[in-house]
């Protein structure tokens, strides 16, 4: 499946927004133009002023009743919270109750979720393996079981029995990879279905598609059948003022580096976000109280090639930042 239709949709972070708040949005969101939903899958918070981390199958359930928009999670890890066979029977599932709607966004996690059953937390290029393999299994438990037939799987970090998914929809969910970087970009392109990522100068954006259509042409694919998916985080409030302290308050963790992927404590977090100020987001959160700033931003993403941009608004000032970029930012948007 590629996505269709309007090319913005909104992102549900779930670690800011309680369920029931959560569902409300995406539907307001639809309404006023926005056109797909992503949500973020956390077992906690970033920061404990965020407060919330629902879990998302019951959310994009929901979601999925009362919107008619695409929906999929962000980034679930398939690694270490789930096994592989668990989040490919969830999918299924959503796939089967909202056919032609639902994808499915793998990657290789973050410790603040993934540390609490216990286990080892690896280097990142272990973790990559461990998302690959576990994309083989769900990959060989979809095509089996639409076929109709029991499959196994041995590997170097997962085990399943002979099975199959006993609830599958007529076409398996696509899959897609969140990946900030090219190497993995470039593997996501030979083997799944689409790409997601997040802010980066536009230069390092294009270099990512770059390696995935790359991958994609390896493959032997059509680039015209690949998804390329952006989540974008923003900053937008009534004043300048407002939207730097939406962001410094709400959203330091946007502008913490890649070491935040081994923290374990949303506590930790909000030690590290003492550190961060209005100076931290350059490049990487959109900030203005001028919805033409942001319209800029997004269609430049447009432009370098994504099929979608889900947008993520980092204060709490959420309807009011849904219905002005529904009158003043989306309809702007081409191509």
């Amino acid at each position: 499946m590629t996505l269709s239709g309007a090319r913005v949709g909104f992102a549900a972070m779930l670690e800011q927004l309680a369920p029931s708040r959560a569902v409300a949005l995406a539907e307001r969101a639809e309404g006023a133009g926005f056109r797909g939903t992503m949500a973020s899958d956390h077992f906690q918070p970033w920061l404990p002023r965020q407060a919330n981390a629902s879990f998302v199958w019951n959310v994009l359930s929901a979601v999925g009743v009362r919107t008619t928009g695409d929906l999929g999670p962000g980034a679930l890890t398939p690694t270490f919270r789930w096994h592989p066979a668990m989040v490919a029977q969830a999918s299924a599932t959503l796939a089967a109750m909202y056919p032609g709607r639902h994808w499915l966004g793998l990657g290789s996690g973050d410790a603040i979720s993934e540390h609490v059953t216990g286990e080892y937390w690896p280097e990142p290029h272990e973790r990559i393996s461990r998302l690959f393999e576990a994309i083989e299994l769900i990959k060989k438990l979809f095509a089996a079981s639409a076929a109709g037939r029991d499959v196994r799987h041995r590997g170097q970090y997962f085990k399943m029995e002979s099975t199959r998914l006993w609830t599958m929809p007529a076409k398996p969910p696509p899959i897609l990879v969140a990946t900030s970087g090219p190497v993995t970009a470039h593997r996501a392109g030979k083997t799944v279905d689409g790409l997601i990522t997040m802010n980066a100068p536009i230069e390092r954006l294009a270099l990512l598609l770059d390696r995935f259509n790359a991958g994609v042409r390896e493959s032997g694919r059509r680039l015209e059948d690949a998804d390329r998916i952006l989540q974008l985080h923003l900053s937008w409030a009534a004043t300048d003022e407002e939207a730097v302290a939406n962001a410094v308050r709400e959203w330091p963790n946007g502008a913490i580096g890649p070491v935040k992927s081994d923290v374990r404590s949303p506590f930790e977090f909000a030690q590290m976000g003492r550190l961060v100020g209005p100076d931290s987001f350059e490049g990487r959160v959109s900030i203005s109280a001028d919805p033409e700033v942001h319209r800029r931003v997004i269609q430049r993403c447009l432009d370098v090639g994504f099929d979608r941009v889900y947008l993520h608004n980092v204060g709490p000032n959420q309807e009011e930042w849904i219905d002005v970029f529904g009158r003043d930012v989306l309809p702007g948007l081409t191509g």
